[in-house]
């Protein structure tokens, strides 16, 4: 499957059509598009770390989370409403509180679901902070 959107598409559409992802400031980044995935990153803030110096579990979902999302949009197109149904998470070992990458990469999408996993990793792709697996919810069209 062959993306339909590029990065600098993704990130117009996520500029006015999602922009409570900049609430916290831009730390968040579309990084490539390619077939079937997409990279992100998050460059995390004060906000986002926790005490004993990692980045906390709920910034590491929603990097996932949105990462999911972008990865559907930019293979179907700009539907604003495609939403999450179900998303699991598992934390595999303790991030540093540097810049995380996504990975995400569609296992399914049909006409009204998607199903995409996400690997999120720092220096080590080999070594995965977390590995989550969502299922989105596609509008008709």
């Amino acid at each position: 499957m062959q993306p339909v959107m590029t990065v600098t598409e993704i990130e117009a559409f996520l500029e006015t059509d999602f922009p409570q992802i900049h609430t916290d400031g831009r730390v968040m980044k579309v990084l490539a598009v390619s077939t079937g995935e997409i990279d992100m990153s998050l460059d995390p803030n004060e906000r986002h770390l926790r005490p004993g110096g990692t980045v906390s579990g709920p910034a590491m979902f929603t990097l996932a989370d949105v990462a999911c999302y972008v990865a559907i949009l930019a293979h179907i197109g700009p539907v604003a409403l495609a939403v999450t149904t179900n998303l699991t998470i598992n934390f595999l070992r303790k991030p540093e509180p540097e810049t995380l990458i996504c990975r995400a990469r569609i296992l399914k999408l049909g006409k009204r679901l998607a199903v995409v996993e996400a690997t999120l990793f720092q220096r080590d792709i080999e070594e995965p902070v977390a590995h989550a697996v969502s299922t989105f919810s596609i509008p008709p069209r």
